[in-house]
């Protein structure tokens, strides 16, 4: 998954925010790998890269976890189980 924004950091939300990049096959390789359907990982993929968009990250612990429960919440509100469980 690759993420192109095309605002500012944390930046208004209007117009174009940006572009999100999937390779299906990889998609396909990933959930098959993880045990899960494809469209809860295609699903959280999305939310990953849309978040990227508007600015977060994950490159520090402290980021990360604020990213990925973010993620958590998200895809609990579109029925999709945390990835990031153990």
């Amino acid at each position: 998954m690759l993420s192109f924004p095309q605002i500012e950091p944390f930046g208004p939300v209007t117009g174009i925010l940006g572009d999100i990049t999937l390779a299906r096959e990889t998609v396909e390789r990933e959930a098959m790998e993880q045990g899960v359907t494809l469209n809860d990982h295609f699903s959280h993929l999305v939310v990953h890269g849309f978040l990227h968009i508007l600015g977060y990250d994950h490159l520090t612990d402290a980021e990360a976890l604020q990213m990925e429960s973010l993620e958590t919440a998200i895809l609990a509100k579109l029925g999709v189980a945390d990835p990031y469980a153990e």
